[in-house]
């Protein structure tokens, strides 16, 4: 089945699983969603994902999600731009996430990074997601 938003997928099989105390998800790889993974992992809001091969040339990622004290460390994730909608920021107007205390996930012409490198790199992009 192909998706209009496969980003949004993913962010939505999280939420769902976090929401029924999962420890782990799957998802279709794809090379958008590793680098995102990689932003939450470098962030401390999964423990971590793995890429599982199939023969018949698909792949997916086993995403290990994490909780604190019985309660998930991701409260809420979220998608900004969306394909109807493209939300764009330069360095200076990236917004901060309640306070400090979450993060945006920007694609940037220097990668996938989270806005605080975004913001000590100069460099703005498209805000993918949201999470705290």
């Amino acid at each position: 089945m192909a998706l209009s938003d496969p980003l949004g997928d993913m962010l939505t099989r999280i939420r769902n699983a976090t929401m029924r105390s999962k420890t782990s998800v799957a998802t279709p790889a794809s090379k958008l969603r590793a680098r995102v993974l990689d932003v939450l992992k470098d962030e401390g809001y999964i423990r971590g994902y793995s890429e599982i091969k199939f023969e018949n040339g698909t792949a997916e990622f086993n995403i290990e999600l994490k909780y604190y004290e019985g309660a998930p460390v991701i409260k809420e994730i979220s998608r900004v731009s969306k394909p109807g909608r493209r939300v764009y920021v330069s360095a200076k107007t990236i917004p901060h996430v309640a306070n400090g205390l979450g993060i945006s996930v920007l694609s940037t012409p220097k990668g996938v990074m989270a806005d605080h490198a975004a913001r000590e790199q100069n460099v703005g992009g498209e805000i993918l997601c949201r999470v705290f």
